[in-house]
C-alpha cells in the first residue's frame, strides 16, 4: 500500500510537469523569426555591432542606455563591470534571447531581427556559468555540441579544452557516466566539458558568460590556456568577474550604470587609472 501511494504521488508530479512543458511548447514565440542566413565563412569574417542600444526590463530601470560597441571579427573582447552593470544583458542581446527597446544589433550587415533564429544560434556557441550536463557518458555530453560528430572529433575537442587528461584519468574514460547534472564532476571539470562542447560545435562566435566564476585558480589557468587555442579564427566574447580571465583579450570593455565607461587593452586600462584599475587593485591586492 505505501508503494502504491508513492507511485500515485510520482504520477501526479509527472502529470503536473508534463502540463508545464506543454504550456511552454505551445506558447507563442515572443521574437519574430527572419530569413537571413549568411554562410559560416561570411559570419566568421564579419564584425558584430551594437548601435545605440537601450534596454530595460518591463517596469524596471534601464539596464543599457545608448550603448554602441563594435566587436571586430576574429578578435577576443572581454566585458567586465560590477553586478547589474549590464554585462549579461549585452550577451543576451548578441544571441538574440531578447531584442533592444531602441537601437539595433547587426551582424554581416543585417539586423539580428531579420536573421533566421536557427541560423543565428548555429553560428554562436555559449559557455555559461551554469553548465547543463545529462545523465549519460562524458563522450555523449560533449557530442551534444554537434550531434553526429565522430568519437575522434569529440576527443580532439576535449584536448583543445584541456579536458582530455582528467577524462582519461577516470576508470571508464570517455565512457564515464557523469550523473544527473554532472554531480559526479567538479565545477572545473563541468566547465571544461562545456568548453569542449562549444569547441566541437565549431561556431564562428564563442561566448563565455562568467565561465570561470566558480573554479579554482588552477582550473582558471587551464581554461585560459585552452581559450588561447580555441579562440584563434573565432570571434570570442568573454564576460568575467575575475579580471585575470580577460587580461589577454584584444580589447576590454568596462560597463558601469548601463554604459561603456572605459575601453582598451589590459595595459591601456591600467594606465588610465580609472574603474578597471580600481577593480584590478582590489582583486590582486596591488596598488
Amino acid at each position: 500500500l505505501p508503494r502504491l501511494g508513492e507511485t500515485f504521488d510520482l504520477y501526479q508530479r509527472a502529470m503536473a510537469s508534463t502540463a508545464r512543458i506543454l504550456d511552454l511548447v505551445e506558447s507563442p514565440d515572443s521574437l519574430m523569426d527572419g530569413e537571413v542566413d549568411p554562410s559560416r565563412e561570411e559570419a566568421a569574417s564579419s564584425s558584430l555591432r551594437l548601435e545605440n542600444i537601450t534596454f530595460a526590463h518591463p517596469g524596471r530601470e534601464t539596464v543599457l542606455d545608448g550603448v554602441t560597441v563594435d566587436i571586430d571579427a576574429q578578435t577576443t573582447v572581454g566585458i567586465v563591470g560590477s553586478t547589474g552593470s549590464g554585462k549579461t544583458t549585452l550577451i543576451r542581446l548578441l544571441m538574440r534571447f531578447i531584442d533592444p527597446d531602441e537601437g539595433a544589433v547587426t551582424w554581416c550587415g543585417h539586423d539580428l531581427r531579420s536573421w533566421s533564429t536557427q541560423s543565428l544560434r548555429s553560428k554562436m556557441a555559449l559557455v555559461d556559468q551554469h553548465v547543463t550536463l545529462f545523465p549519460t557518458s562524458v563522450l555523449e555530453n560533449i557530442r551534444y555540441g554537434r550531434p553526429g560528430a565522430s568519437d575522434e572529433e569529440v576527443k580532439e575537442a576535449a584536448k583543445a579544452a584541456e579536458a582530455d587528461a582528467f577524462i582519461r584519468s577516470f576508470p571508464d574514460g570517455y565512457g564515464t557516466l557523469v550523473g544527473e547534472g554532472g554531480h559526479r564532476l567538479s565545477g572545473g571539470q563541468r566547465q571544461r566539458l562545456a568548453l569542449a562542447r562549444a569547441v566541437l560545435k565549431d561556431a564562428p562566435v564563442l561566448i563565455l558568460d562568467e565561465a570561470t566564476s566558480a573554479v579554482d585558480n588552477e582550473t582558471e589557468a587551464a581554461i585560459q590556456r585552452s581559450l588561447h587555442n580555441v579562440s584563434e579564427g573565432r570571434t570570442t566574447v568573454i564576460i568575467a568577474h575575475r579580471l585575470s580571465t580577460v587580461r589577454h583579450a584584444d580589447r576590454i570593455l568596462v560597463l558601469e550604470g548601463g554604459a561603456v565607461v572605459e575601453s582598451g587593452s589590459h595595459e591601456d586600462l591600467l594606465e588610465q587609472q580609472g574603474l578597471y584599475h580600481r577593480l584590478w587593485s582590489v582583486q590582486t591586492g596591488s596598488r
